[in-house]
């Protein structure tokens, strides 16, 4: 069905984002696609589960997975974990997600009017999951931070939603209906998945030629500016180990207050953290026993306990 708004499937462009500076980026290629995330942009029409053994064949990776599953008709950011980074989707697929959505109201609406209906679905929300979906059409709790209509003509309206993993949009679509006189859901796109966002995402094409360069014409510059190191991809508060403190956390020993270096500020106690080398390699996922407050001040006592090693045992000198 044609529309009056002309809904791009590409992203915006954006200012370029500036080189990351990550010792994990310096390592040898194949051991960086057997450990790090792709963002793909992923078109309309294959679904997420055909996109992801694609970007698996592409980088000769030994895994892969997927963060947020698309529709086949819904296009935009895809995370896809290669190798050993797959043990680090569910942190990835808890992350809030924002949309464009393309939504044809059975009526000419106002701004005004639109706004008005918008701020009754901003907050908490009760969501039963549309037929088509594969989980348990059970209700469930959502929370809609925000929902703004970027661009109407007439019938047309073009809004995008920030909101928490596992919300619908097509269910969102049809809660509107009961205001709008009729509403259906003519396209979709995800724009970001927590702080990733779509301009740095993909096509599968860009991804292809980045791979044939490097294995072709051996310039590898292309496929690592588009490879995203785990710690960087999960965005958690930092941690960071002392070498001495690295093998015995491996090995799934708590983290104690004489093995930090430093940490970041503004997380408090049971939140995840990212538990990080020196050189800023990932060693892994740990929820914390303190608050950074608390961390400061003690010497002594455990800081954090380990959920998801992602480092290789012996990658640092065992030291008990």
């Amino acid at each position: 069905m044609s529309s009056s708004i002309q809904f791009s499937p590409q992203p915006i462009p954006k200012p370029a984002i500036a080189p990351r500076v990550s010792a994990a980026l310096t390592r040898p290629l194949d051991e960086l696609l057997d450990s790090s995330f792709i963002i793909v942009d992923k078109p309309r029409g294959p679904s997420s589960h055909e996109v992801t053994p694609w970007v698996k064949k592409l980088a000769g990776s030994n895994k892969s997975g997927h963060s947020g599953t698309l529709d086949p008709n819904v296009s935009g950011v895809l995370p896809v974990a290669l190798g050993r980074a797959t043990k680090l989707l569910s942190y990835l697929t808890s992350k809030d997600k924002k949309y464009v959505c393309l939504m044809r109201t059975g009526k000419a609406m106002t701004e005004r009017e639109i706004k008005g209906i918008f701020v009754r679905f901003v907050g908490e929300i009760i969501q039963t999951p549309p037929k088509m979906s594969a989980v348990a059409k059970k209700p469930r709790r959502r929370k809609v931070y925000y929902i703004k209509p970027l661009q109407i003509r007439s019938s047309d309206v073009l809004f995008e939603v920030h909101c928490e993993a596992g919300t619908y949009i097509r269910v969102l679509v049809s809660d509107f209906a009961r205001f709008t006189g009729g509403a259906e859901m003519l396209e979709l796109r995800r724009t970001s998945v927590g702080s990733i966002e779509e301009n740095g995402s993909h096509t599968l094409q860009a991804i292809s030629d980045a791979m044939w360069l490097a294995r072709e014409k051996h310039d590898e510059s292309r496929i690592r500016s588009m490879l995203i190191p785990a710690d960087e991809a999960l965005a958690l508060p930092k941690i960071v180990l002392r070498d001495a403190a690295i093998e015995a956390v491996c090995a799934g020993a708590h983290l104690f207050a004489p093995g930090v270096e430093k940490h970041d500020v503004g997380f408090t106690r049971g939140s995840l953290v990212a538990l990080v080398s020196l050189k800023g390699e990932l060693v892994g996922v740990a929820r914390a026993e303190m608050s950074s407050g608390e961390m400061k001040e003690r010497k002594k006592g455990a800081v954090a306990v380990p959920e998801r090693i992602f480092m290789k045992r012996g990658t640092y000198q065992k030291n008990w």
